[in-house]
């Protein structure tokens, strides 16, 4: 079968070839936001999808890329020999779309573990993952902030994966990075404060809101690491993420997707 247009569909293509080719890959970005609202995300969260994004575990990449050319992309093969087979990037020619894969972590303004807990769902990262890829992003746009009110408008916040976002899981990982908990917290604040231009209902910018405020009450409650608390000391005085186009990737390298 060839490559599908629908972004959607061609991820969901992907996934399922994956799962029976024993392939552990998963779906990030704003196509994987979209993958979790079943019965389709409100009109004001509506966007087009362009790039495809997944993630696989460490020393997965030769492995995916020959996945990737054998469902018909054309890899990179200079990029990923270069970045030793732990970025990847493979090539849609006839639909002029890319799909790049991160493996073992996702590094972009701040690096996550992104591959650790891939099991957990069959599509996609968990939920708590795809929220901290969009959290993590220093300088976050109108479909960033689409992508957390998606999500957040769909899954509640909760100690557990299944169906909603894991947010002890999250507070933990920002609880042993200063920087990282920086960025989300700024991230959060814009998050609220663009909350009313979107153009949702009252009721979804106030369940919006409500999980927003549960998720940081967690953040604020868990207990900082002393990587955590010696990074915070110094402050913003010495930059604490990673400009996007800093990043070696050969492509334009802002997630999307």
């Amino acid at each position: 079968m060839s490559i599908l247009s629908d972004p959607m569909l061609e991820a969901r293509r992907l996934i399922v070839a994956a799962n029976e080719a024993g392939v552990r890959a998963r779906v990030i970005g704003g196509v994987a936001v979209a993958l979790h609202a079943p019965t389709g995300l409100p009109g004001p969260l509506t966007r087009s999808y362009g790039d495809i994004d997944l993630v696989t575990p460490r020393k997965s990449g030769p492995e995916t890329v020959r996945f990737l050319a054998d469902m018909g992309y054309e890899p990179n093969e200079r990029f990923n020999a270069m970045n030793a087979y732990e970025r990847l990037v493979a090539y849609d020619s006839e639909h002029g779309r890319q799909i790049d894969v991160f493996v073992g972590e996702f590094r972009m303004c701040h690096r996550l573990p992104l591959a650790e807990r891939l099991d957990l769902d069959r599509e996609t990262a968990p939920l708590a993952e795809l929220l901290l890829t969009k959290l993590q992003i220093s300088r976050v746009n109108r479909k960033d902030l689409q992508d957390i009110y998606g999500l957040l408008v769909e899954h509640d916040v909760a100690d557990q994966d299944e169906d909603t976002i894991n947010g002890p899981y999250l507070a933990r990982l920002l609880a042993d990075d200063w920087g990282l908990w920086r960025t989300s917290r700024g991230t959060v604040e814009m998050a609220v404060q663009h909350l009313r231009d979107i153009g949702l209902s009252a009721g979804d910018e106030s369940k919006i809101r409500e999980r927003l405020d549960a998720l940081w009450e967690i953040v604020d409650a868990t207990p900082k690491s002393r990587r955590w608390r010696l990074r915070g000391r110094v402050g913003e005085r010495v930059k604490w993420y990673t400009e996007p186009e800093e990043v070696e990737h050969g492509n334009p390298t802002r997630l999307d997707g």
